[in-house]
């Protein structure tokens, strides 16, 4: 093993900072007060540095605090190069003889991360041509914590601004009740015309009954797909669903490894799979999801996490895989661990595209002071 490839620390930031009033969204799990992130950070012996989000999962410390002890520990003095190896060592000693936990994958995610993030550096490669990629543009879709529950012409107006970034495509979240939820999808129709891709998120806000009353409509609407209508393990409410209408359902950032994946594929009712290279496993596991997904014509549109670190991840991850499709662009209102936390993750073009970035590794730079800066915020992040 090369020496200046060893592993020889881990450190995880658990940082917060709130969201003030004129910026908080209302969605199906609540209204956002304050954001969370984990940042992960990997030190190796010949001095590459390594940097990584792990999903804060409404726990933000405890996944923190789970990173710097039992993963430390298991991880330390390894080969930072051996992606699979360290994968493996964490599932077999933690996750696959421990339960397949969500805070475990969360955890390992961020560390994933950052090894790529060496693995780049070390090669001199950004981490698009690493994995096998080209640079190409990779259509975005306007996302993150934004165009939630608020009055049409205030909706539409927070529209316009995007698509005046360049975006052709839109999430809007539903979840509230399925009459207002119909009324807003509609007027955003009427006001941006039949061009604009119309995506939906009821952040597991709805019944089977609620998705019964919404699917004609949104059928009639040309909405591109439906997401987490359900919690993600309840399978029997997706396929029940499956059968309302035409309007594909999605789902997969609250799904964890190939293992849950598979049966997401299986059961057949959930055809827009969304992983969280934040929360799956990392891009080791989220490459295995994808090339499992390819065998059933099935594309992969990535749920995008917090910081730029996972903005940048997405981007070079979606563009080394044969059936990527939507990057999340996050244009949630000052959103700090975007703008301040690193360096531009990316920008979108005026055709709605994204650009992997150029420089090794992930190709960003990171302020460790702003971590200093932002402690951790204790309590629930949405109310």
């Amino acid at each position: 093993m090369p020496a200046d490839l060893k592993i020889v620390d881990i450190k995880a930031y658990a940082t917060s900072f709130p969201v003030p009033p004129e910026n908080r969204v209302a969605l199906g799990i609540g209204t956002a007060i304050k954001r969370d992130a984990v940042v992960v950070k990997v030190a190796t012996a010949g001095g590459l540095v390594g940097w990584g989000e792990s999903h804060h999962g409404r726990a933000h410390t405890a996944v923190a605090k789970l990173i710097e002890t039992t993963l430390r520990q298991l991880v330390l003095g390894m080969d930072a190069a051996d992606v699979v190896g360290v994968w493996h060592k964490i599932y077999a000693k933690q996750l696959a003889s421990h339960g397949m936990g969500a805070g475990t994958c969360l955890a390992m995610s961020g560390i994933d991360l950052a090894l790529w993030d060496i693995r780049g550096q070390a090669a001199g490669m950004p981490l698009y041509r690493l994995l096998g990629g080209s640079k190409k543009a990779i259509p975005a879709y306007a996302g993150g914590v934004s165009l939630g529950y608020q009055p049409a012409e205030k909706l539409i107006e927070e529209i316009k601004t995007n698509l005046a970034l360049g975006y052709k495509a839109v999430k809007l979240r539903v979840g509230d009740t399925p009459k207002k939820d119909l009324e807003r999808v509609r007027a955003v129709r009427k006001a941006c015309g039949d061009g604009l891709v119309i995506l939906t998120d009821a952040n597991i806000g709805y019944s089977v009954e609620d998705v019964r009353q919404v699917m004609p409509g949104m059928d009639e609407l040309n909405v591109a797909w439906l997401e987490e209508p359900f919690p993600a393990h309840d399978y029997r409410s997706y396929r029940l669903a499956k059968g309302f209408g035409r309007t594909p359902l999605a789902a997969g950032e609250n799904h964890y490894t190939r293992f849950e994946f598979n049966r997401v594929i299986e059961d057949g009712a959930i055809t827009i799979l969304q992983p969280d290279l934040s929360k799956t496993g990392g891009i080791t596991e989220a490459l295995r999801i994808a090339a499992m997904a390819s065998a059933y014509k099935l594309s992969i549109h990535p749920h995008s996490s917090m910081t730029g670190l996972n903005h940048a991840a997405s981007i070079h991850f979606l563009a080394a895989i044969e059936n990527g499709g939507y990057f999340e662009g996050d244009v949630s209102a000052a959103n700090k661990f975007r703008d301040e936390l690193c360096s531009t993750p990316y920008k979108v073009d005026p055709h709605g595209n994204v650009w992997p970035l150029d420089k090794p590794g992930l190709g960003l730079e990171i302020n460790e002071e702003f971590l200093l800066q932002h402690p951790a915020i204790e309590g629930p992040g949405y109310v």
